[in-house]
């Protein structure tokens, strides 16, 4: 089995990753979200990233209330999450 990874799936994980947060809150079409559940059904590292967003998103909700930000701040704050997305392969021992 090799251990190297195409680098379309990287790109296609990258994207996958950037719009986890689009899918918590329930902010994309029935398409996208089909498109991510696919790819997080087959893909361990995008699944595992997945739950960490998951947390994430759950600890923030609790921490903060529930308030929402205004739209200008979460447009802006997408764009940045989505320039800093990376994905770090776990590495074999």
């Amino acid at each position: 089995m090799s251990t190297e990874r195409d680098p379309d799936m990287d790109m296609d994980c990258t994207a996958v990753i950037a719009d986890v947060w689009l899918m918590l809150d329930g902010e994309c079409d029935d398409a996208t979200r089909a498109r991510l559940q696919e790819h997080l059904d087959h893909c361990s590292p995008c699944i595992e990233a997945y739950g960490i967003e998951e947390k994430v998103k759950g600890l923030l909700s609790r921490k903060c209330g529930g308030d929402r930000a205004p739209d200008t701040l979460r447009e802006r704050l997408s764009i940045e999450i989505r320039r800093s997305v990376t994905i770090i392969e776990p590495t074999e021992t």
